[in-house]
């Protein structure tokens, strides 16, 4: 004989408000666990992993980029988490979700995203605080890639820059210096102004020696086969080639290109002003960008180091 209990709305309202399951499916959830509250929020987990399951194949082009450093600027993470709608980028659960991913890849400091995943949040894994939410949203939320920056000597800071418009890219940047600074502070302003110089330029290399011969080489191919050095001078096509390939080069290296707030000065002539300011010498020593849907893979960062 079949037992029959009886499920009242307040039991319902409650297992809405802790699961995020839609109504009738917690009363769904009570009615199956005879009342017993917990088993029903099991249940609607379990139900809530099988539907993030089948979700999990649909692709995540939409999401946010998000980051944190600590108090003391010793500890800066930048994460990218994918959706599938702008929609829900800017939903409330999401956002929030994506911040404590940050905040805790900030504290515990994982090598990659696969050892992220595994980090307790709130009582459970983050993968498993991913699938509930799916469960919640409806729709495939992926955490795509992690970099973590933790201070290697004391002297220093990081700096982070989440651009406002959505926060579709980020970037962290990690100073040093050759002593303390008076002023931390001071420094750490210095490192947001770098961490948004690298959102706005977008740097590929950190300094002229990061890049390879067979990067300069295909430059210099593909300045040589163009139409307009057809009928030069070998010497004189190799010294237009030469200032074009170094031109092209310096636009693409951090420490020389022209500071975005004050383009008449390099990066580097900038940092060694400010460093000259506090009373140091300060160098850039990596950094890492997040642009929402570039194709690196889930543990890929545009890092450099000198």
């Amino acid at each position: 004989m079949s037992t029959v209990v009886e499920v009242s709305a307040s039991m319902v309202k409650d297992l809405r408000e802790k699961s995020g399951a839609a109504m009738m499916d917690c009363k769904k959830a009570l009615v199956e666990a005879l009342g017993d509250f917990d088993k029903a929020f099991e249940l609607l987990r379990q139900k809530g992993a099988a539907s993030a399951s089948k979700k999990a194949s649909r692709a995540t082009s939409e999401g946010l980029v998000v980051g944190q450093v600590s108090a003391d600027g010793k500890v800066a993470s930048l994460v990218e988490i994918n959706c599938e709608t702008d929609f829900v980028a800017r939903n409330d659960q999401f956002v929030a979700l994506g911040k404590q991913i940050a905040e805790l890849a900030g504290s515990k400091k994982p090598a990659d995203v696969e050892a992220l995943m595994a980090l307790s949040l709130d009582g459970k894994t983050v993968k498993e605080a991913v699938t509930e939410t799916i469960a919640k949203i409806g729709e495939n939320i992926s955490v795509k890639r992690l970099a973590v920056f933790d201070l290697s000597k004391p002297q220093g800071t990081t700096g982070l820059y989440i651009h406002t418009l959505g926060g579709k890219m980020g970037a962290i940047v990690e100073i040093e210096t050759d002593k303390a600074v008076a002023n931390l502070a001071d420094l750490q302003a210095v490192a947001r102004e770098l961490a948004m110089h690298v959102v706005s330029a977008k740097p590929t290399f950190l300094t002229r020696d990061d890049i390879s011969a067979e990067v300069i080489e295909n430059e210099r191919r593909i300045e040589l086969g163009k139409a307009d050095l057809a009928d030069k001078k070998p010497e004189m096509k190799e010294k237009i080639v030469t200032g074009r390939v170094d031109k092209l080069l310096a636009e693409r290296v951090l420490s020389e290109q022209p500071f975005v707030k004050d383009p008449q000065q390099s990066v580097a002539k900038y940092l060694a002003a400010k460093g000259k300011e506090m009373g140091v010498e300060a160098k850039v020593v990596r950094y890492a960008l997040f642009i929402l849907g570039d194709n690196g893979d889930a543990t890929e960062e545009t890092e450099a180091s000198a």
